[in-house]
């Protein structure tokens, strides 16, 4: 079974950065994307940024411009930057892996979610 392993998270101050990486294991197969989400306190978990294998990247309008995916490594991990940190960033942050066998229009969690790794942002 595929398994999702999300750390860099922390403390940051408003208009700080962080880098958050993902390590996934397992019987990894097809990966046709990878994307990163956040849930924060209250709110239902949402799409903050994808990348497909070809690299053609998508980001939710609200982190356009300041935060930025990286390519899918060799490791098959997709690192997140995020730079010019708000309050509205404070979260906890999955990723996961689209391993459809035959992809699709639009991104989809394929894997069991990991624990997370939490974001604070202080002013």
């Amino acid at each position: 079974q595929v398994q999702l392993v999300e750390s860099g998270g922390g403390s940051a101050q408003v208009g700080g950065s962080l880098r958050l990486s993902c390590e996934m294991s397992g019987n990894i197969g097809n990966l046709n994307a990878m994307a990163w989400y956040r849930q924060r306190q209250g709110s239902q978990r949402e799409l903050v940024a994808s990348i497909s294998k070809s690299g053609y990247k998508n980001y939710a309008d609200s982190v356009k411009g300041r935060f930025t995916i990286s390519e899918i490594s060799i490791r098959r991990s997709a690192d997140l930057q995020m730079d010019s940190l708000i309050p509205d960033d404070a979260a906890v942050y999955y990723c996961n892996a689209d391993l459809r066998p035959r992809g699709g229009v639009t991104f989809y969690a394929s894997v069991p979610w990991g624990r997370g790794t939490e974001v604070t942002v202080s002013p």
